[in-house]
Formats: structure tokens, C-alpha cells, sequence
């Protein structure tokens, strides 16, 4: 059994156009605006359009998920938008 400690889920809205992994650690950067230092480990579920974000440190997801409330959108470059539920 895995252990999900400090780790957050980000699931992308399922008929929207596939996501490379650069465009998703990009998102990470510039829309969660998380630096490689708070981030543990990242586990990207292609199939599923769900990553694994584990944190180094439990306050700052806490913060995250306060100030996303649950739902961020991300941008593909053909300017399509697609919802990303985080939990």
C-alpha cells in the first residue's frame, strides 16, 4: 500500500486533448507556482489524466488547496481550456 502523505491529485478533465508531461511539470511551475525545492515527488498517470504531487512540506499543500479551493484550469497551446480538479 502507497503511502500518500502530503500528497495532492490533480486530475485533468478526461475528453480534453492529452497533456505531454513538460506541459504538465510547466504547469506546476508557472500556474501552482511550486519550486523544485517543496516538491518530493511527482507521478504523472497518463491513461487516467491524473498526476501525484507529493509535497516536502504538508503546510504549503494545505495552502495550495486553500487557495485553488479545489479547481484550477489549465491552458493547452491551441488555447483550449481544460478543468483540473485537485484534491
Amino acid at each position: 500500500m502507497s503511502d500518500r502523505q502530503n500528497t495532492i491529485v490533480c486530475a485533468f478533465h478526461q475528453p480534453s486533448t492529452r497533456i505531454t508531461a513538460f506541459h504538465i511539470h510547466e504547469w506546476i511551475h508557472e500556474t501552482l507556482r511550486l519550486d523544485e525545492d517543496e516538491i518530493s515527488m511527482i507521478q504523472i498517470d497518463g491513461p487516467r489524466r491524473r498526476d501525484f504531487i507529493r509535497f516536502s512540506n504538508g503546510v504549503r499543500m494545505q495552502r495550495l488547496l486553500r487557495d485553488t479551493a479545489g479547481t484550477l484550469e489549465f491552458k493547452h497551446d491551441t488555447g483550449e481550456l481544460c478543468q483540473v480538479q485537485i484534491a
